[in-house]
Order: structure tokens, then sequence, then C-alpha cells
């Protein structure tokens, strides 16, 4: 039997899945929420958790990112959600009410909310894990800006449009910008090959890899790779930046909803509506452009009301 039968369940606690379940439970929906337990290798809250400074989410100067994920935490609870600390193992979406396991127990919902994100891919370089928000990040928009990486010499790792777009953005604020790219061309469209090749402050690196991150409290540079002849050589840099794509956390779906090429979840425009009629997606998990705090918190606002709408069709 189910442990409980609910009208709404929101699984992932990032910015999407916090807005959504306050949304919601101000609604009196009475919304169950799955924060995950280390969920696609991050801590319950999401990529933010592994952020030391956000200055770019609305009515903060400057907050840990930590910090603003307990604060939507407290918020959530306080406007009614309930949290379970588990990660959902799968789920079936063939009918109503839909059925849901997390923990080893069985839950049921009328309407369901995924806001599970998407993991920044990683190289796992020697060094990183010691280093990882010390001068090494996934996300130049978000921490680019910060004063720690003011006026440095700027690591970009990939060679596609994002890689590109990356690095135009950290031109702004680092003294140069090299792009490492693993082959001997950029994967990144003819109007973002150009635009990085002509740039004053971007320098492309082909057939280059790093190998092993340098630093003690803070990065200085890397150890890189010729991948043509195998030379190696020390490249001195404050910060790195991945830009090699993100892996949406959708692996729990078992492909029950529909999905496009690189797995994120399809939904229908100006909507959080996915192809299975009463289940919503909800940021990064079915945003691959943006990607931003407040984007998610966005859609988590949207998923929310959607939901609302389509549970006060349905007569209980």
């Amino acid at each position: 039997m189910p442990t409980s039968s609910e009208q709404l369940i929101i699984i992932g606690s990032g910015p999407a899945g916090h807005t959504a379940a306050i949304y919601a439970a101000r609604a009196n929906l009475k919304p169950l929420m799955f924060e995950g337990m280390f969920a696609g290798g991050v801590a319950a809250g999401g990529q933010l958790t592994t952020t030391t400074e956000v200055e770019n989410f609305p009515g903060f100067m400057s907050i840990s990112g930590p910090e603003l994920m307990r604060n939507m935490r407290d918020q959530s609870t306080h406007c009614g959600a309930r949290i379970v600390t588990e990660t959902v193992e799968k789920v079936d979406l063939s009918k109503r009410p839909f059925k849901i396991w997390a923990g080893g127990k069985e839950y049921e919902a009328q309407s369901l909310i995924a806001a599970t994100g998407a993991t920044a891919k990683r190289m796992n370089l020697p060094g990183e894990e010691r280093l990882w928000q010390k001068g090494i990040s996934a996300c130049a928009v978000c921490d680019g800006a910060l004063p720690f990486f003011r006026n440095k010499d700027l690591v970009v790792v990939g060679g596609g449009d994002s890689a590109v777009e990356e690095a135009a953005h950290l031109t702004k604020f680092a003294s140069k910008v090299f792009m490492l790219v693993r082959k001997g061309v950029l994967r990144a469209s003819q109007v973002m090959q150009e635009r990085a090749k002509n740039h004053p402050k971007i320098e492309i690196m082909f057939n280059t890899v790093p190998f092993e991150v340098l630093g003690e409290q803070s990065v200085s540079g890397l150890k890189i790779r010729d991948t043509v002849s195998n030379q190696e050589s020390t490249l001195n840099a404050g910060g790195l930046f991945y830009a090699i794509g993100h892996v949406p956390n959708t692996a729990f779906l078992d492909g029950q909803l529909e999905l496009d090429g690189p797995g994120y979840i399809k939904t229908k425009p100006g909507t959080t509506k996915t192809s299975v009629d009463g289940v919503f997606a909800a940021g990064d998990v079915q945003d691959k452009i943006y990607r931003q705090a407040v984007t998610s918190a966005g859609t988590g606002c949207m998923a929310a009301l959607d939901a609302e709408r389509f549970l006060s069709r349905l007569s209980f």
C-alpha cells in the first residue's frame, strides 16, 4: 500500500523546486517534496549548494549559495510544504494517481513537478575536488563577476557555443581568457567561432587538455598537455571554468516523458506542461539555455500555477 496519497509531489529542491513548493503550499495544495540525498552528486538544494557567493539573485547584494538555499527551504516549510530527505528512485506515470518510489516506500500523487536540475560535467582532475569553488566553476555567468576572478588570467575548457559564450562573458572581468580545446577545431557555430578568434582578450589553445589543477588555497594554474605532440607544460591562471556540457537528471523517469536529444524534458511552449497530463517540469531539467537560479525560480512558479489549474479540474 502507498505510504501516502498526495495532490502534488515535487521532486527536486533547487530554486525551481522550492519556488514551486512555496506557491503550491500557499494555494493549499499541501505539496510533498523529495529534496534528494546527494542526488546528481550534490547535496539537497542543488547546484547552488556548491557556490560560494551569489550576487545576481534579486533581493540579495551578496549571499552564499548554501545560505540562499537554506532560506528557500525554510520558506517552503513555513508556507506548509512537507519535505522528505530521500532521492526518488523511480516513478510510474502510466496512469493517475502517479506512483513514486523513494527510500524504499511507495507514494501516490495526482500531479507531479519534476525539478531535478542538470549536473554540470566535470573532468575530475587531480586538485579539482580540493579547489572546487576556490577558483573552479561550471558557470561563468554565475561566478565570473565575483571579485575573486577579476583582473586575472582565466581558463575555459570547451569548444562549443556555450564555451565561447562563457569565454566572452569572462572577458568583461578577466585580464585574459584561455580557451582549451581538445581538438584542432571549435565545435561552435561559425558566428561564435569568429567571435572567439577575433576577441583581443581570448586566446584559443587547440589540441590542448588540462590534466591537473594547481594551487594551495586557490587555483594558481593548470598542467596542460598537447594532444598531438603529448608535450606537457604549465599554464598560469587564477580560475578554471568548465563549459563541457550538462547532464539533465532524468534517469529516474525511465523514458516515460518526452525528452529532447540531449535528454532535457520537453515542455509545451509558454507552459511547464510535459507530454504526460498532470506532470510538469521546472528549472534546469527543462532549460538548457539560461540555467540561472532566477529563471529556475520563475519556472517553479509557473509549474505550481499550472499544477494548481490542473488539480482544480479534478474532483477528489
